[in-house]
């Protein structure tokens, strides 16, 4: 491959970045992406120095999130990665992570504390703008200020300087929010309802009434009951139909917001131990009647608080309660315990292993973590499993081992919310995998539908028209089968629906469909993001029972289903109904807890289609040999793939913005508003926020007049953790910062801009996830290097659809992440739940 170095005055080499300050000596990053002896050099993009073919170095900023395969939970085990690493979480959306609070701590002090069995890498935790001037406690009080700390569900919007009032108003956020707490309501009064008697000595099934016994074996000092359950199906229960409303929304009410009076209890209370009184609010939300008296009490219910940590609790504590307070206080083991628990859902998982919780415990000053767990199992605060080991093959039994002797089992620790959650889907999989599919059709003509599609949609539709739930996996080309699939199903008169992640997603699905499924396709119907399914304000609507009205929906982008949602989704299908799960293994996994896709792939409990439509030209082949752990040389003959080493991240924010303003669209005919740029992280010198900032500048220039922003600035709008939508602002009034998503006009609050908007000429890969642009500039500056995962580099790179840029600067750390570094494995019990729901697969 031949190299054709190009320089311009405007990017000579080893220029600082536009928008971007020199690197300090010592700043990670400085020095990176020299290129190696025999590495492609450098092409062209019109006067950038490139190479075409194979990326080879780069990461930047602190690492994006565990969504993105980072470190950085409390409970992970790994040190946050890079210089802003313990900056306060974005999606957390509360004044403990931002606004008047005190200043996050080092990263270093919870790099020491956190447990190695535990893993973050994918919890999504953005971070929040610092705030110099936020208000401090004195010096005195300064240990027991309840700093916020990054430790939330993914990367939620949080850009710069808007005030927030004590109780937001309603918004949009909050009425999808509202709609999904009526669903997993009705999720928990079904299982309240189940009480079918329990056989002892079987499996614990880990229904709500076997995990009470459960609990209650525990407060006894006897070991945790081991029970199944053998109860007739639950009939369907009516449940109100979500209120479907229109954008801009005056959302209904949400949470109800707290008396002035309790607040202003509550706030006394803070006050008096030295911790922002901001948290008034939402302590007094929590804590409910008497909430200054309950946290006067236990100070350490602090910790309810998002974006809390234990040290800061700590310091609240020995502030109220003086030499009372002490690290074995039985309240205390509880607090952390649950907290721990908090920040492994942050890290994806929805339960730990009881080593792996009483170490974090013991890391984190509880005497006798043993006594902690106990102590939060008798107050129902959590629960206990026992989940059955699979073993492949049974070991040979040992002379004088006794008949009948229990399988091995794996002791678990969870929180309720998603104890109830995976066992919800269980349930509602099991329905759905067991239950009758609609009569639709004949054999005949499903065969006969099939035979007139191609290889991998034939397979496809013939596994739907035999089985409930099917799974489909492949790239973006192997949307297209579903897309048939669609068309196929519908000719067979039955109602579809597809639901993709994003809404841009949504768009490039629709326009696979066939004409007479686009936009004049007949009622019963359609595509809409998952949310707004589950919200009601997109979608075919629900029956008298709750359910949906359709015979077949097909989940896009299942890797994106956390737990709670894919729950949610599973419980609102009617008898009969099929399920297509469809999405690229490959990709990262979701920002909440739980790995659904990937334990129901493992699990082969129904049909799976692998695809095999390959996505085409250099783009494709590059990320196929990204998904088998291989970062191949390709040929881009028209300029696909260009590679742009730097030697700092100064230079890297530098060629970013040439890239986006200038090379791509005069070479290539992209315009900027149609490229996209993504990075690891939202810190570091070239982060999200420093990429946006330069990019600003140079396309946007302006003033800020509305909280940092001006008309025609692109956006990324995240109206609920795990969300994020891209869109740009029209304008700002007394109203709030109104914006356009998708075509659509939007109006987020005043109080609620700082905490749901950011800029979006540049992203993380996890918010961008489920989307894809006709240009990709992927930012892989030296210092954050330990953030790339084989996941992250296949997510980042097939965002672009026709062409791709990597502004490359981590040398070989590269290549090496492609084939050593792999997802992180969740604790799940998906698996296991799923066994009794269809033992015929077993």
């Amino acid at each position: 491959m031949t190299t054709e170095p190009e320089t311009t005055d405007e990017a000579e080499p080893g220029q600082p970045g536009a928008g971007a300050g020199e690197v300090e000596p010592g700043q990670p990053g400085a020095g990176a992406g020299e290129v190696e002896p025999g590495q492609p050099g450098a092409g062209a993009v019109d006067g950038v120095p490139e190479t075409e073919g194979t990326p080879g170095s780069g990461v930047a900023g602190d690492a994006e999130s565990s969504a993105e395969g980072t470190p950085g939970s409390e409970a992970a085990g790994a040190a946050e990665g890079s210089a802003d690493a313990a900056e306060p979480s974005e999606a957390e959306a509360g004044p403990a992570a931002r606004g008047d609070s005190a200043t996050p701590s080092e990263s270093n002090a919870e790099a020491a504390a956190e447990p190695e069995s535990v893993d973050q890498d994918e919890a999504a935790k953005p971070e929040s703008v610092d705030q110099d001037d936020a208000a401090k406690p004195t010096e005195a009080k300064t240990a027991a200020a309840a700093e916020p700390e990054s430790a939330t569900q993914n990367d939620a919007a949080e850009p710069e300087s808007v005030d927030q009032g004590d109780a937001a108003k309603p918004t949009e956020a909050e009425a999808e929010l509202a709609a999904q707490r009526v669903e997993r309501e009705r999720i928990e009064r079904r299982k309240a309802e189940k009480q079918a008697p329990v056989e002892a000595g079987a499996k614990l099934s880990g229904t709500a009434a076997d995990l009470l016994a459960a609990v209650r074996a525990v407060e006894s000092g006897a070991k945790p009951v081991a029970s199944a359950f053998s109860e007739p199906p639950v009939p369907r229960r009516p449940a109100p139909e979500p209120e479907r409303r229109p954008e801009p929304v005056a959302a209904p009410a949400g949470p109800a917001v707290p008396a002035a009076g309790a607040v202003a209890g509550v706030r006394a209370v803070l006050t008096e131990g030295g911790a922002p009184d901001t948290l008034a609010p939402q302590l007094a939300a929590l804590l409910g009647d008497g909430a200054d008296q309950r946290l006067r009490e236990d100070p350490w219910q602090l910790l309810r608080v998002s974006g809390v940590r234990p040290e800061q609790a700590d310091g609240f504590a020995r502030a109220l309660l003086g030499a009372e307070c002490g690290p074995d206080d039985e309240r205390r083991g509880r607090a952390v315990t649950v907290w721990l628990l908090e920040q492994a859902a942050l890290a994806g998982h929805t339960a730990l292993e009881v080593a792996a919780l009483t170490t974090a415990l013991a890391q984190r000053a509880v005497p006798d973590p043993d006594t902690a767990v106990q102590s939060a199992l008798a107050e129902g605060e959590v629960l206990v499993f026992q989940d059955a080991l699979d073993t492949a093959a049974p070991a040979p039994e040992a002379e004088g081992d006794e008949e009948g002797a229990e399988p091995p089992v794996r002791v678990l620790i969870g929180l309720e919310r998603y104890a109830l959650a995976e066992e919800s889907l269980a349930d509602a999989l099991g329905r759905v995998m067991n239950s009758v599919p609609k009569e639709d059709g004949s054999a005949a003509d499903w065969e006969r539908t099939a035979a007139s599609a191609g290889r991998s949609a034939a397979e496809l539709i013939r596994a739907v028209a035999g089985h409930g739930l099917v799974l489909h996996t492949g790239g973006d080309a192997s949307r297209a089968e579903a897309a048939a699939l669609l068309s196929a199903a519908r000719g067979l008169g039955l109602r579809t629906w597809a639901a993709a992640h994003s809404r841009i997603g949504c768009d490039r699905f629709t326009a696979r469909l066939a004409p007479s499924d686009g936009p004049q396709r007949e009622p019963g119907t359609g595509v809409s993001t998952v949310a707004g399914l589950l919200s009601g304000t997109e979608g075919p609507g629900r029956d008298a029972d709750g359910a949906l009205v359709l015979d077949l929906l097909v989940v896009l982008d299942a890797p994106q289903l956390d737990v709670e949602t894919a729950a949610m989704l599973a419980e609102s299908l009617p008898d009969g109904a099929r399920l297509v799960l469809s999405g690229d293994p490959g990709v990262l996994w979701s920002a909440g807890p739980g790995r659904v896709f990937a334990d129901l792939l493992a699990a082969r409990v129904c049909p799976g289609i692998a695809s095999r439509t390959p996505d085409p030209g250099p783009i494709g082949e590059l990320i196929s040999g990204i998904g088998v752990g291989e970062l191949n040389q390709v040929e881009a003959p028209g300029k696909e793939v260009v590679i742009v080493p730097v030697r700092d991240a100064g230079e890297a924010v530098h060629r970013t913005v040439q890239l986006v303003a200038d090379s791509v669209p005069r070479a290539l005919g992209v315009p900027a508003e149609q490229t996209q740029v993504i990075t690891p992280g939202h810190g570091g010198a070239a982060g999200t926020r420093a990429l946006n900032a330069a990019l600003k500048e140079r396309l946007n220039p302006g003033p800020g007049r509305f909280g940092g922003f001006d008309p025609g600035d692109r956006i990324a709008y995240s109206p609920a953790p795990g969300r994020t939508l891209p869109g740009r602002v029209v304008k700002a009034d007394a109203d709030g910062l109104h914006l356009e998503i998708s075509g659509a006009p939007v109006v987020v609050p005043k109080e609620r801009v700082e905490q749901s908007v950011r800029h979006g000429w540049a992203l993380t890969a996890h918010q961008a996830v489920g989307s894809r642009w006709p240009a990709a500039v992927v930012v892989l500056p030296g210092d954050a290097a330990q953030a790339l995962t084989r996941p992250w580099v296949y997510t980042a790179f097939g965002l672009a659809e026709r062409h791709l840029s990597v502004v490359h600067g981590v040398e070989q750390a590269l290549p090496r992440a492609v084939a050593e570094v792999t997802a992180k494995p969740r604790t799940t019990r998906l698996p296991v739940l799923l066994r009794p729901q269809v033992p015929a697969a077993g």
